[in-house]
């Protein structure tokens, strides 16, 4: 059974809201990608042979996704979204600062050349992938300072620390000069030092 959380998400899309019909669609796409990105990697993945996979002709595909680099942004979202949970109070402000960061790194372990592929697809210039870029980045800032009780519109310079963090992070893991579980251990050393430096 969806969450209401995963329901808003699979509804939701770049450019416009879905019905039921069309979230299911896009479903298809988004597993489909994952799919060819395992075995081709990204330079072996277009809209045309995900839409083959998802049995979704081309044409349709297009409608949702304007390029590959779209396509692989909204599985990433659809992930974090989905996979990311709200922090956990009854935790110290560290420890739920901590366990979102790992959460973040950890999203995309397991499915091959799928975080080198979100790297790339992320600092693209397709106005879609801008807007994801946008909601991802207003997502993670929102769980930070919710993690820390601060205002999101006005977080301060440890939240802003701390996306500094993620981000580096997440472009060195996707560069492939560390996995995504060292990746995640690192994030936590350095998140620990910054929240000890201005506690």
């Amino acid at each position: 059974m969806s969450t209401p959380a995963a329901t808003s998400v699979s509804t939701e899309s770049t450019r416009r809201r879905l019905t039921a019909q069309q979230a299911e669609t896009v479903a298809k796409l988004t597993d489909a990608a994952v799919e060819v990105l395992r075995a081709d990697g990204f330079d072996g993945l277009t809209v045309r042979s995900v839409a083959k996979l998802a049995g979704v002709a081309p044409a349709t595909a297009y409608t949702y996704f304007s390029s590959k680099s779209h396509l692989v942004a909204e599985v990433f979202w659809r992930r974090l979204a989905q996979g990311v949970p709200e922090p956990d109070m009854s935790a110290t402000p560290a420890q739920r600062v901590v366990e979102l960061l790992r959460s973040i790194a950890l999203i995309v372990t397991g499915d091959g050349d799928l975080g080198g592929a979100v790297t790339v697809a992320l600092l693209g210039t397709d106005p879609d992938v801008e807007h994801l870029r946008l909601r991802i980045g207003g997502f993670i800032r929102r769980r930070l300072a919710d993690a820390l009780e601060v205002d999101a519109q006005n977080p301060g310079p440890v939240v802003e620390a701390l996306e500094m963090l993620y981000a580096g992070g997440l472009v060195h893991a996707g560069m492939g000069h560390m996995s995504y579980e060292d990746t995640a251990d690192r994030l936590t050393e350095a998140a620990l030092l910054i929240l000890k430096e201005h506690q």
